[in-house]
């Protein structure tokens, strides 16, 4: 099978508790748990088209844009990364429809075991894809909101207690032990108590969703590999966790060359 064209990260479900993901490249879509075992070979084409206005561009910015759409699109701003700083209210949104369609939708407080327990936001039509994104291997909603701002500040707020990010190095290893997540729960939302009296939270008493990944091995070292560095990439595909391919010559992070046109070679 040879298929080549624009790729963006990996589209996700989760199937009788195992992570399913398929990667379109082009006009084709392909399964790429199906490939799990087999060797492959990703090489770069050599250009990069804009996600938003199709443009070609040297370098790919927040993912996927070129520089102006990256400087005007509001999903590319810095409130995206730091929800609690949202300006909405002021009058400056980049794209106020945007905004208000996505920022101003239920979103979703929740915890993960991705690399150890984390709290984390999303909109509550991001699940699961949000905790199989990461690569968690549990993920628990604690909290429903409103608005982004509110579930921004509440996490925020949780920051002194709990990471709020994954150490991609050891999720990739699969060095992850079990957690109680819903005894972390308790003990967290004990601790700001304030604060969720002044925001409408619904406290939600999901069960924990435990999520396996497609692995045959997991790799015991690191080996990052780089597109931009390195255009031909190949090597056995021995599993797929988070956004990343875990071939036997290194990992390969495909969110971080959305935009880019690739030919996959199997």
């Amino acid at each position: 099978m040879q298929l080549d064209g624009q790729i963006h990260m990996m589209k996700t479900s989760l199937v009788e508790g195992k992570a399913n993901y398929s990667l379109t490249i082009g006009k084709d879509t392909v399964d790429m748990n199906s490939l799990i075992g087999s060797p492959i070979k990703l090489t770069f084409a050599g250009h990069i088209t804009c996600s938003n206005c199709g443009n070609r561009t040297n370098k790919s910015f927040s993912q996927g844009y070129c520089f102006p759409c990256a400087r005007s699109l509001a999903r590319c701003d810095m409130c995206i990364m730091k929800p609690e700083t949202c300006h909405y209210h002021l009058g400056t949104c980049r794209e106020p429809e945007w905004g208000l369609s996505n920022c101003f939708s239920p979103h979703i407080v929740y915890l993960a075991n991705s690399s150890g327990p984390k709290v984390g936001i999303t909109r509550a039509s991001n699940i699961p894809g949000r905790w199989i994104d990461q690569g968690a291997i549990s993920a628990l909603p604690i909290l429903k909101v409103n608005s982004r701002i509110d579930s921004g500040k509440i996490e925020s707020a949780l920051k002194p207690f709990i990471a709020d990010k994954t150490n991609w190095r050891k999720m990739l290893k699969n060095e992850v032990e079990s957690v109680d997540l819903p005894a972390i729960r308790n003990d967290l939302l004990s601790k700001i108590p304030g604060l969720l009296e002044q925001i409408e939270a619904q406290h939600l008493d999901d069960e924990t969703l435990n999520i396996n990944y497609p692995v045959l091995k997991y790799p015991s070292k690191i080996v990052s590999l780089n597109l931009d560095k390195t255009p031909v990439v190949s090597g056995v595909l021995d599993g797929i966790k988070g956004q990343y391919l875990l071939l036997d010559s290194g990992v390969l992070n495909l969110r971080k060359f959305s935009s880019y046109h690739v030919e996959l070679s199997v």
